[in-house]
Order: structure tokens, then C-alpha cells, then sequence
């Protein structure tokens, strides 16, 4: 099964393919790398889930968070490619989570990003990683995940 076809079976519903907000592209392709800016949790009706994890929201209001970061990030990547079914792997994912300087779960709120990376495109989905807490985030957003896919034509 495809990723398209997972994406399908989980019935899971994308937002619309974030905008940059500043000087930069939210995905650039070099030779088999797509390069994914950062991107928040953008929910489909274009608000962002906002707050510091440990603080405003739980770590599992956090991994929602994540999770919805990474439909952004697919929406991205199906707006660019055309089908998720053009992935290869993903190479590796970078997270941030907007919360005080002691809070210490920052890879259990990312796993929500990465969860849904394996639900969607199985084991390739699963790549290397880094999770590591941010005193802020643009617009007091709960996460930021920048990634690198590798794909094919």
C-alpha cells in the first residue's frame, strides 16, 4: 500500500499547504532531497495550535500539536510533489517545542510527528532525528518541525 493509500485509509484531512511568511520556500528540492522548512501545527481551518508544552498544554496536547505539524508538513509535501506516493524515506526530522527551560519530554511530544510519519509512509518513514525545547516559537506555536525527504520521480 502507498502512502496515498494509507493517507486515505486513515482518513486523515490535510490543511492547506502553508504559505511562507517570511523571506524563504517552504520545500527546495536539491538532486533527490526535498528539504521542508519549518513548519507549525496548522489546523485545516488555518489557525495554529498555540502555547508552551509543559506550561499551557500537556505533553499529549503537545503530541497533537506535533502530529498536526506533520499533516502541514504532508500537505507541503503533496503540494510540491503531487503525490506522497514520490517519497522515498524521510532522512530526518528536526523538532522544536516551544516550552520553559525545564521541561524535559521535548521526544515524547515530537513522537507525535514521527508517529504519524511511520503511519503514513511505514518504515521509510521513520528516519534520523532530533527533538530539542525552544524558549519560543513564531507566534507562541507549540511546535516547529523542519525535515528532509528523499524522492523519486
Amino acid at each position: 500500500m502507498g502512502a496515498e493509500e494509507r493517507l486515505a485509509a486513515l482518513k486523515l484531512e490535510l490543511p492547506p499547504a502553508p504559505k511562507p511568511v517570511a523571506t524563504y520556500v517552504t520545500a527546495l528540492r536539491v538532486g533527490e532531497g526535498l528539504y521542508i522548512s519549518g513548519h507549525g501545527p496548522l489546523k485545516p481551518d488555518g489557525t495554529l495550535i498555540l502555547g508552551k508544552v509543559g506550561v499551557d498544554l500537556d505533553v499529549e496536547a503537545g503530541a497533537a500539536a506535533a502530529r498536526q505539524t506533520g499533516l502541514a508538513v504532508l500537505a507541503t509535501l503533496k503540494d510540491h510533489l503531487g503525490s506522497l506516493d514520490r517519497v522515498v524515506r524521510l532522512v530526518k526530522t528536526f523538532g522544536l517545542v516551544n516550552c520553559p527551560a525545564d521541561f524535559t519530554e521535548q521526544p515524547k511530544v515530537i513522537n507525535g510527528f514521527s508517529d504519524l510519519m511511520r503511519e503514513v509512509f511505514g518504515e521509510a518513514g521513520v528516519g534520523a532525528r532530533s527533538a530539542v525545547g525552544a524558549g519560543s516559537l513564531p507566534g507562541n506555536m507549540a511546535v516547529e518541525v523542519e525535515a528532509i525527504f528523499q524522492i523519486k520521480d
